[in-house]
C-alpha cells in the first residue's frame, strides 16, 4: 500500500505501508539498481512487496 494522497518525499517517490520511501516505477532499458521487478508497460517497480506490484503498469511481467 501507498500514500497517494500526500506523497511525503514528491513526486517521483511513495511512503510505503512499511514506512519506508520508495522510488515509483520508471522506464528504463534496462533494470536500475534496486528494481524488484519489471511491469508488462515495461517499467521498472521497486517495490517492496508483492501485493500491488505494478498495478498500475499492466501487472507484473517477471520478478527479479
Amino acid at each position: 500500500m501507498c500514500n497517494r494522497t500526500t506523497p511525503a518525499y514528491g513526486e517521483d517517490y511513495y511512503t510505503a505501508h512499511s514506512g519506508h520511501r520508495v522510488h515509483r516505477p520508471i522506464q528504463a532499458s534496462r533494470a536500475p539498481a534496486g528494481a524488484s521487478a519489471q511491469c508488462a508497460d515495461r517499467s521498472w517497480s521497486f517495490s517492496e512487496s508483492r501485493r500491488g506490484t505494478c498495478s498500475h503498469h499492466g501487472g507484473v511481467s517477471r520478478w527479479l
